[in-house]
């Protein structure tokens, strides 16, 4: 193929049953993803999903996962920019904004093994590699521990003065597995390290969003179109703090993909993101679009 853009097998039906009023959308789940970033570079953590994952096999990604309810309206520790000045960023309710942000620290906990929070607002937690650190990590993995009791046990505040907002994606209403994505950036905490602590991934690497993207233009690295997009994006800055302060400004209205019926064949295409944009023939059965 000549990129690496993921592509289901199962999309061509999928859309035509959509078209014709045979399937009915599977509501989105809220989630978070966070693009954590070191210098020099910067580079991007990243993970690559197990092939055996139901959901996008062999892709790169960043670490990221669903919203945990329990997060909706618990009391934690908070830093950084309040609740409602999150709602509004964000474009949801208070709640949901504080089970978002929750998400994207714990995530990035659970699957990096970095936390984004500290035992005031101006602190981070230095490394969290230890035992008692893992079974807290692993406690929050299986759900036995919500991050608000893991944060309250560590007697430690949310720093989301660390995170930036960055991009929002909705998986296609033709997917049998939705999510509706809100994308942060944040840098390296100093003291900490990333490690592959995801059970959905068999590799992770550091690399820049330049050698990313041109792997991905080689069809050397497996990517999902909102992935190969913020890491394009990712190229304009220089360092980790750059990227960071630019996150302020990025537009944050919701990428959907279409998909339309046309001589027979069927095109997708992602609103501002033309790159994306596949047309398939009635004969494919899945694979690379023409």
């Amino acid at each position: 193929m000549a990129n690496g853009q993921w592509y289901p097998p199962e999309w061509p039906d999928r859309i035509r049953a959509l078209a014709d009023g045979s399937l009915t959308p599977v509501t989105p789940r809220r989630a978070a993803t966070v693009m954590l970033l070191r210098d020099p570079g910067p580079a991007v953590h990243m993970l690559r999903r197990r092939t055996s994952m139901a959901f996008a096999g062999g892709a790169y990604a960043y670490p990221g996962g669903g919203v945990d309810p329990r997060d909706d309206d618990r009391d934690i520790g908070w830093a950084g920019p309040t609740r409602a000045w999150w709602a509004d960023r964000l474009g949801v309710d208070e709640a949901s904004a504080q089970a978002i942000v929750c998400a994207a620290v714990r995530e990035t906990y659970e699957e990096a093994g970095v936390l984004l929070a500290g035992p005031a607002g101006d602190r981070v937690v230095g490394d969290t590699t230890g035992a008692d650190w893992e079974a807290d990590r692993a406690a929050l993995v299986a759900r036995d521990l919500s991050f608000a009791e893991f944060l309250d046990r560590r007697g430690l505040v949310l720093r989301s003065d660390l995170l930036g907002a960055w991009a929002r994606w909705i998986t296609p209403e033709f997917e049998a597995r939705r999510y509706d994505t809100w994308f942060f950036v944040a840098a390296l905490p100093e003291g900490q390290r990333t490690r592959n602590a995801s059970t959905e991934a068999d590799r992770t690497v550091w690399t820049t969003p330049a050698e990313a993207a041109a792997g991905y233009d080689r069809g050397e690295l497996l990517m999902m179109p909102p992935t190969i997009a913020t890491l394009r994006a990712l190229t304009e800055y220089d360092t980790a703090a750059g990227a960071l302060a630019a996150a302020a400004g990025r537009d944050l209205t919701p990428v959907l993909a279409r998909a339309r019926l046309e001589d027979g064949g069927i095109v997708l295409s992602w609103p501002r993101h033309d790159e994306f944009t596949q047309h398939v023939t009635t004969t494919e059965t899945g694979g690379a679009p023409a």
